[in-house]
């Protein structure tokens, strides 16, 4: 008998389009555990919720992999600090969903919401939950200016969910040092870091790429890709090119929605390039498709990810894995995945000196240049693929599946 595992992400839809204000690394994340999981025999439900009644409720993966969109609250897209309103209801749909298509035997959630929904799956369905905190609210309250009214409820709901559920997956030695000192020390935690998809994200022909894109062969590239937010740094970015001898062309990538908070930070972020005059030698392609995020890894001479915090962190993965090298903060799961000066350059967040010191160094040494990019290749392909990350949790999964699940006392939300 296969095993069936429901992924819950319910803000995070894995089959929405990478790069919007709404679809980032966690997306990634659980689309590709699932995809990983159905090619090694297991069935996958992802449950998420659906925000447009145009969308479809059900969407093939692949073979043994769907998404299903559940309808919980309104059909319109509700930023993730007002979602809590909305669990309850998701609950109710996920168990009426399992009750006419068959249970699962374990229930791997994301971020605090779906934890909260695991926490009443366990009770309900009798199932034990694994879950994957994306992010820390203790931890993106000291990098934010204004802490959503959620805030206590988040806090509370994360520790409620790693003193409860069965297992809890960090991303990094950082994130679970980051759990024990500031969320509980009670808990299970097991380390099983993201990946990369190995075979899409590698080097393709240096040059071609260029030509492909339209940039010249010899002028040299910084690129960002990933959300407008301003956690992400891309400030620091900014002013940092600004300072380098170089003039090398800036590129950043990723979507935004004129309506949203993204929107707000890409217009910001675009005045910021006007008023240092690097606005001609500046691009902003867009949201830029998992399809051809290869060739720009691969035509960038150096990838930067200057966010103010990252469980994880896989812009910098991906990037490693196509051969070039990174320079990023030295904050949470990006301190594990590079290797300071072995696959790509670490410094502090926000520091735009040390960030413009660390990028000129390598555009100015192609030697520099070839040997992180080498370096990183080898440490992904050694540790930080999707298909090995998928088989340590399904080994994980086949443990607790094979376990009746015990009754553990519940901790109430303040």
């Amino acid at each position: 008998m296969h095993r069936r595992i429901a992924l819950v992400s319910v803000h995070g839809d894995p089959a929405a389009a990478i790069g919007t204000e709404a679809a980032g690394g966690q997306n990634v994340y659980v689309r590709e555990v699932g995809r990983q999981l159905a090619a090694l025999g297991y069935e996958v439900d992802m449950f998420t919720r659906a925000i447009s009644p145009d969308q479809p409720r059900l969407v093939p993966m692949a073979p043994g992999c769907r998404t299903v969109r559940l309808v919980a609250g309104p059909l319109e897209y509700v930023p993730r600090d007002q979602l809590h309103v909305h669990v309850d209801a998701f609950v109710e749909r996920l168990v009426e969903y399992a009750r006419k298509h068959g249970s699962y035997d374990v229930v791997h959630t994301n971020y605090w919401l779906s934890g909260l929904v695991g926490q009443q799956l366990r009770r309900r369905l009798d199932l034990p939950q694994v879950h994957t905190y994306h992010s820390l609210g203790a931890i993106k309250y000291m990098n934010v200016a204004e802490v959503p009214t959620s805030a206590r409820l988040r806090l509370a709901a994360e520790r409620q969910i790693l003193e409860n559920a069965e297992r809890i997956v960090a991303t990094s030695p950082q994130e679970a040092e980051h759990m024990r000192r500031y969320v509980s020390q009670k808990g299970l935690i097991d380390i099983i870091p993201c990946g990369v998809d190995a075979e899409h994200f590698a080097a393709v022909e240096r040059e071609e790429a260029r030509r492909t894109l339209g940039w010249g062969t010899d002028e040299q590239v910084v690129f960002y890709v990933g959300r407008f937010d301003r956690r992400k740094g891309i400030e620091t970015l900014v002013r940092a090119v600004a300072r380098l001898p170089m003039h090398a062309r800036l590129v950043i990538g990723g979507g935004w929605t004129e309506e949203r908070g993204d929107g707000q930070e890409y217009h910001r972020i675009r005045s910021i390039v006007e008023e240092l005059g690097l606005a001609e030698r500046t691009v902003f392609p867009g949201r830029i498709d998992q399809s051809e995020l290869p060739t720009y890894y691969t035509a960038a001479d150096v990838v930067v990810v200057p966010s103010h915090y990252e469980p994880f962190g896989l812009v910098a993965v991906e990037a490693m894995a196509c051969g070039t090298p990174v320079v990023a903060s030295a904050v949470g799961g990006l301190c594990y995945s590079i290797v300071d000066g072995e696959t790509g350059l670490l410094v502090a967040p926000c520091d735009v000196e040390a960030f413009a010191e660390a990028i000129g160094g390598i555009l100015a040494d192609d030697t520099l240049r070839r040997r992180l990019g080498e370096a990183g290749v080898r440490r992904i392909h050694d540790h930080f693929t999707w298909a090995g990350v998928s088989r340590k949790l399904a080994r994980l999964y086949e443990q607790l599946a094979t376990r009746k699940l015990r009754q553990r006392p519940t901790v109430r939300l303040a």
